[in-house]
């Protein structure tokens, strides 16, 4: 069993920067391919990044040279650092943990609770 708990979340200008942290309880923390999804009003999950513990990461198209994930794995977390965020990155971000390398949703077997994101124009 997997523990996620997001946070970092809030309100910032568009051009603004927020930085999201998943904390995962367990030891297998390393093994877990670590994902970020974002669901705004209205509108379906959608992948955002992911990355393993050997360094790989992937990026959704509308984020890429903004958005960043690392992890850590000596303390069991991932963080997904947003650059000049936008108006339409507004959603809930969710951290999901999975056991293959992914970009779908189904794929995850642990989730966050979701942590907000608010980009003001």
């Amino acid at each position: 069993q997997v523990q996620l708990v997001e946070s970092g979340g809030g309100l910032v200008q568009a051009g603004g920067s927020l930085r999201l942290s998943c904390a995962a309880s367990g030891r297998t923390f390393s093994t877990y391919y670590m994902a970020w999804f974002r669901q705004a009003p209205g509108k379906e999950r959608e992948f955002v990044s992911v990355t393993w513990m050997g360094g790989s990461t992937l990026y959704t198209d509308s984020v890429k040279g903004r958005f960043t994930i690392s992890r850590d794995n000596a303390k069991n977390t991932v963080y997904l650092q947003m650059n000049k965020l936008r108006p339409e990155d507004t959603a809930v971000y969710y951290c999901a943990a999975g056991s293959v390398w992914s970009t779908v949703q189904r794929n995850y077997d642990y989730w966050g609770q979701g942590t907000q994101v608010t980009v003001s124009s």
